[in-house]
């Protein structure tokens, strides 16, 4: 047998080193991480927009006896309560033992994702086809919307006040939608397009239909036809599309992903894929808590976080404002000594496109959780840089948990970069760093994440609350 030499043995003590789920897992392990991505699944399948994940995870609050909020009611330690904010965003909170001048543990997660929005004026008729326009929401690259089944979910007010919640295309006997783009043969000037305008913004265009009313002569008997059926099915006028919320979503169901079934695929992944563990983690805590251990999953993150459901709206302190005000606790006191960790994904490096990672700082797949201490962009613009104490003491935390942990970065320095919701909850005061799930296809339609790293955020998080 070799002798370890003492470079070896100096190597063994002093270098960094970032074991892979393949090595560090047992097999129990990986099947349990396989057994709790089944619940992940499930949750990413039901939970195509905002809404629908609000409705999601409501249920499974249900059954983990949390109970809404009231401002009113005195509330004692082990407590569990939520607050909805408009059915697009929501607060969890399980309140602790220790008094909230000793601030929370705090995660925030957002639940909205890239898609296509339909326009105020959305259906029209042209090539006795018809058609709905959309206005893309988040970050995406356009063309890998064309060519793909859509479904189209949200939520209809009809002038009578009625709410209508439409979902049309998720199953196998509901008809789909989809962008269309030009065929190779006839796209010689498509091809001189850069890639980014591959397929442009008023040209995400979807197509809803083709058989015309059954009348001779007249216009637009297409999209009359389509407005007929749509009446008859909710009761709805053109008008009511004015203030509706609609979105269209890829259909493609969550699947494993690869021989050996280690890898997840599916649509909205960014950020449901951080919610869902720090969800479960909030409802594993089997004693009352120390600290009061709240969770936020928040809306519009995508587009900045603005809105009254995105997180720099008040919902948030308003809350925290009426538990403090129950006990008699200056706000202040209760941020400054509240900690976060800012549940967000990170770009998981891809060996097909490695010139755009520093490999040193990039996040890789089943590595695990990813610490990301700052995000932003060319000179750290944006982002809230975690300071050094709370950092280790997060680390601290995953150390002694035995989590696969590992640190990442948005891409190399020159090359791009982006922001989480770290930076508002930091500008209130208290300290916050980004954990999350290394992804994939980031944005994409179809993003990919590994199971290893997706049950190592669910016992980074329970951890974290545990303290």
């Amino acid at each position: 047998m070799p002798k370890t030499t003492e470079s070896q043995k100096l190597k063994e003590k002093l270098f960094s080193k970032r074991p892979h789920a393949g090595q560090a897992l047992t097999d129990a392990q990986w099947e349990s991480a396989a057994a709790y991505c089944e619940g992940y699944k499930a949750f990413l399948q039901a939970g195509k927009t905002e809404r629908e994940v609000v409705l999601c995870a409501l249920k499974l609050a249900a059954e983990q006896g949390f109970e809404e909020y009231k401002s009113e009611k005195k509330y004692k330690p082990g407590d569990r309560v939520f607050v909805n904010n408009r059915g697009k965003a929501l607060i969890f909170a399980v309140m602790g033992k220790a008094g909230l001048c000793e601030g929370l543990r705090l995660a925030a997660a957002h639940i909205d994702s890239p898609r296509l929005d339909l326009k105020q004026n959305p259906l029209y008729e042209d090539g006795d086809l018809a058609l709905l326009k959309t206005h893309y929401y988040g970050g995406i690259k356009k063309y890998q919307w064309a060519a793909i089944p859509l479904a189209l979910h949200g939520v209809i007010i009809r002038a009578d006040g009625e709410k209508i919640n439409v979902s049309i295309g998720e199953e196998a006997d509901e008809p789909q939608f989809c962008v269309t783009d030009l065929l190779p043969h006839l796209a010689a000037e498509q091809s001189k397009r850069t890639l980014s305008q591959g397929i442009k913004g008023e040209e995400l265009n979807v197509l809803v239909g083709s058989r015309p009313f059954r009348e001779d002569g007249g216009s637009e008997l297409v999209k009359l036809r389509i407005l007929q059926l749509l009446s008859e099915k909710y009761g709805i006028v053109e008008e009511d599309f004015l203030g509706a919320e609609l979105e269209l979503v890829p259909t493609f169901p969550v699947r494993d992903i690869g021989f050996d079934r280690s890898l997840i695929g599916g649509y909205g992944q960014d950020d449901r894929i951080c919610a869902y563990p720090s969800l479960t983690a909030l409802f594993s805590l089997k004693k009352v808590p120390q600290k009061t251990c709240v969770l936020i999953l928040t809306d519009k993150e995508e587009i900045g976080s603005d809105g009254n459901t995105g997180l720099q709206a008040a919902y948030f302190m308003h809350f925290i404002e009426s538990i403090c005000s129950a006990a008699s606790v200056p706000v202040r006191d209760c941020i400054d000594s509240t900690e976060c960790l800012s549940a967000d994904v990170n770009a998981a490096f891809d060996p097909t496109w490695p010139s755009v990672m520093e490999k040193n700082n990039a996040a890789f797949l089943n590595k695990g959780v990813v610490v990301t201490k700052y995000t932003g962009s060319r000179g750290k613009a944006d982002t809230s840089d975690a300071s050094a104490e709370f950092t280790a003491k997060v680390l601290g935390i995953f150390r002694a948990a035995n989590l696969l942990w590992q640190t990442g970065e948005l891409g190399k320095v020159d090359e791009g970069g982006g922001g989480t919701v770290a930076k508002y909850l930091a500008n209130l005061g208290m300290d916050v760093i980004d954990v999350g799930v290394p992804v994939l296809s980031m944005h994409s339609p179809f993003e990919v994440a590994a199971k290893a790293d997706i049950w190592m955020a669910h016992r980074a998080f329970e951890a974290f609350f545990a303290v």
